[in-house]
């Protein structure tokens, strides 16, 4: 198995934070978010890895290269993360993982490496589900009785919403193959640049390809956004993680 971790993004609402750094390398507790995020994946095995890079992506490339010299390193560069949103760097790492099993990663989550290691055992593909009070922000995800993911997205009903997407899944290579022809009509067709790459999921539910939801709210998780976020995850990481 593979693993994919976006880390374009200028994160602007992070900033001053980022003015000279990119997200994934700031640090909370004694280690980066992207090391904490490159050692989930080793944990389980994983030692083949690509990184989507735009902003600041020499310091990303630096940073991987003197820290895991042991691994496979694949740098794409999406040249284009200021006008673009997740789904284009999704788009971009295509020539690594079309049509094969990869754990995608967001790169600006801090998590317990405990979730990575649930999704990867769970069959088929799957989606880490944090259930907790919602708002507009979060990715809500619904799902049926049955476990499968039957809608995802930020405008859905908060009411009928089991909990937020975490940002981590697993693709297995069915769902890969398909994800990526349908991220091909998307991005060279209708020019779907700048939108979540879950739109991508939601798309795909109808064609019967659809992700195991996983509960992983035992499990700690908290997405980094803003100065506020990165404050609070300082406050809230389990001791058993700094």
């Amino acid at each position: 198995m593979k693993a994919v971790i976006l880390a374009a993004g200028m994160a602007s609402r992070l900033r001053p934070l980022t003015d000279k750094c990119p997200k994934c390398l700031l640090s909370v507790g004694s280690r980066t978010l992207l090391e904490r995020t490159v050692d989930s994946i080793k944990a389980i095995g994983i030692n083949d890895l690509t990184v989507v890079t735009g902003y600041r992506e020499e310091m990303i490339r630096n940073f991987l290269t003197n820290h895991y010299p042991d691994m496979k390193l694949t740098f794409i560069q999406n040249n284009d993360y200021q006008t673009t949103n997740n789904i284009y760097s999704l788009w971009l790492a295509r020539p690594s993982v079309d049509a094969e099993d990869f754990i995608l990663l967001d790169s600006d989550i801090l998590f317990d490496p405990a979730i990575v290691a649930r999704i990867a055992q769970t069959e088929g593909s799957a989606l880490a589900v944090n259930t907790h009070k919602l708002g507009e922000e979060e990715m809500k995800v619904i799902a049926g009785a049955d476990g499968m993911v039957t809608e995802i997205s930020k405008t859905l009903d908060i009411a009928k919403a089991m909990g937020e997407s975490v940002g981590i899944e697993k693709i297995d290579a069915v769902y890969s193959k398909a994800l990526y022809s349908e991220l091909e009509q998307m991005i060279e067709n209708e020019k779907l640049v700048d939108i979540f790459y879950e739109r991508a999921f939601e798309r795909l539910i109808p064609q019967g390809h659809k992700f195991c939801a996983v509960n992983t709210t035992d499990l700690f998780s908290i997405e980094l956004d803003t100065v506020e976020d990165f404050n609070q995850a300082n406050e809230l990481i389990p001791a058993s993680l700094i």
